[in-house]
């Protein structure tokens, strides 16, 4: 009796192909029948893969494929892939649960936010924002601030994939993807070979770079850190100016009633009277930087400059991944979180990190203070609370940890406390006008010297101001000298040719003979 059953083999031409061979089909596209070969010939048969412990039917691996295309994917292109962030955080976010914002809930942040506009009018010099009011899931937060935290990881996200694609060029043979005839493979910490038709998965043509794997896989791997930590923080923060940096192009306050309601939990303070003090810490952030234009990009700039000095640890960052599989992005997210940046102690590095937490003391000082000054005279625990704030700030939390682990650097103010006690030595001193006008440029902010001697700041300005009217005058006189000299001159050599000899000034002996005597005619 003959047998009837199909040959599911997968051998080209096959009019009734594998499941297994349609869908690697599916995952490699126009070079499905070289990648195909290329397997066949290293004795891999797409219709046996279920023997390897695979399932049976592919269809189940359908959602593990799509997932692995977006990894793959980056559109974007940048060093760090947006859409695996963006998908990471979300999931974070909501894990746990993240009710959707109620009517009255959003009612009670618009008034608590009104409230504190009003209080603030009385301890500070700067007029309201301007900015709409609105409350927040925790994934709408996620989804206002994503692009900032992308943007202060991306320095140090380019230079850890320019890294692992360092270590996987050392890794592959000599000539590796220049050869189509020849079956090529490769292996760098555990990863098998791979035939050379896969290459065009990652590239789409013929000039194959093998690191722009790892920069692929890198940014997707950057991508799970910052959403990670981004979905972390969304259950911790109050509003958008926690973090003492602002994480959003939009013009608005926000405050987050599900992370409200948890931080009230357990407290003998009133839910309305947290809310309320939280609300003016939120609104005195947004007064600070919509009418000080430059604090944002000083703080960035800052930033940038930092991070720009952060080096990767090669011998560190090749040890880390000597064992991971370079496709198990949970491996590889680990290991980048433990010790692969080399922050270089130059002089220009110190002074860069000292200037950063002296700005960011400055602005958390100035909040406390002015948010104490407007909340002492309506809430009874604006005290309590206040300390309460600075703990909160001081001892840090898991996600603040992880974006220390991606940009090697801590967003805390180390020196609020300091920063307080100036910012309120220069208001009783000389009034809440005086305090704020600080804010003009960054070259009249106080200094970390400023910190370490509050009492002393006016003496020090008074001197600082002494030694420029020095320098003035001194220029000043230098000056003048210089313009004298100028017009003496002019007198002594006239621009008119007053000798009549076609040349200005008096008469050189340059091209007029010696002084022997005359010239021979």
């Amino acid at each position: 009796m003959s047998n009837n059953t199909p040959d599911s083999s997968g051998t080209p031409g096959d009019p009734n192909p594998s499941q297994w061979e349609e869908i690697m089909r599916s995952l490699f596209g126009a070079d499905a029948d070289r990648a195909l070969e290329e397997l066949r010939a290293r004795g891999i048969d797409p219709s046996n893969l279920a023997a390897t412990g695979l399932p049976s039917d592919p269809a189940a691996l359908a959602p593990m494929l799509d997932h692995v295309r977006k990894l793959l994917a980056n559109e974007g292109g940048g060093a760090v892939n947006a859409d695996v962030a963006h998908d990471v955080a979300r999931q974070v976010s909501v894990s746990g649960g993240d009710p959707t914002i109620m009517a009255n809930q959003e009612r009670e942040v618009v008034q608590a936010l009104s409230v504190a506009e009003l209080w603030l009018d009385a301890a500070t010099e700067f007029p309201p924002s301007g900015a709409k009011s609105r409350a927040m899931s925790r994934a709408q937060w996620v989804e206002a601030t994503l692009p900032a935290w992308e943007k202060l990881v991306e320095p140090v996200a380019k230079s850890v994939s320019a890294a692992l694609g360092e270590i996987l060029k050392k890794n592959l043979p000599e000539g590796f993807g220049t050869s189509s005839d020849e079956h090529i493979g490769f292996e760098i910490s555990g990863f098998p070979g791979m035939p050379s038709a896969l290459e065009g998965i990652f590239s789409g043509g013929a000039d194959f770079d093998p690191s722009r794997i790892m920069n692929q896989i890198g940014a997707a791997v950057f991508g799970m850190q910052i959403g990670t930590a981004a979905g972390t923080l969304s259950k911790e923060v109050f509003g958008l100016t926690d973090v003492g940096v602002p994480l959003s192009q939009d013009h608005e306050t926000v405050l987050l009633p599900t992370n409200i309601d948890a931080f009230a939990e357990g407290l003998d303070t009133p839910i309305s009277e947290v809310r309320i003090f939280l609300a003016l810490r939120e609104a005195a952030h947004a007064r600070l930087f919509a009418h000080v234009p430059w604090l944002s990009s000083h703080l960035e700039a800052l930033i940038a400059s930092y991070a720009r000095g952060i080096t990767i640890d090669m011998e560190a960052l090749e040890g880390q991944m000597r064992d991971i599989d370079p496709t198990d992005t949970g491996a590889m997210q680990a290991a980048l979180s433990t010790g692969v940046f080399a922050i270089e102690s130059t002089e220009d590095q110190e002074a860069t990190l000292a200037r950063l937490e002296t700005a960011l003391a400055l602005i958390e000082g100035w909040v406390e203070v002015v948010v104490a000054q407007a909340a002492i005279a309506h809430l009874p625990s604006s005290i309590p609370l206040r300390e309460m704030m600075r703990r909160r700030r001081a001892a840090g939390g898991p996600a603040e940890q992880t974006f220390a682990s991606l940009v090697g650097l801590e967003l805390r103010p180390r020196r609020s406390r300091d920063a307080a006690t100036l910012w309120q030595f220069i208001a009783q001193e000389r009034g809440a006008e005086a305090r704020d006008s600080m804010w003009q440029h960054p070259d009249l902010l106080p200094t970390d010297q400023d910190l370490d001697d509050p009492t002393g700041y006016f003496t020090r300005r008074e001197e600082t101001g002494a030694e420029m009217s020095d320098l003035d005058a001194a220029l000043a006189e230098i000056f003048q000298a210089a313009d004298q000299g100028t017009l003496d001159d002019l007198e002594h050599y006239p621009d008119e040719d007053e000798d009549g000899d076609g040349t200005d000034g008096p008469e050189t002996s340059s091209g007029q003979g010696d002084s022997d005597g005359p010239s021979a005619r």
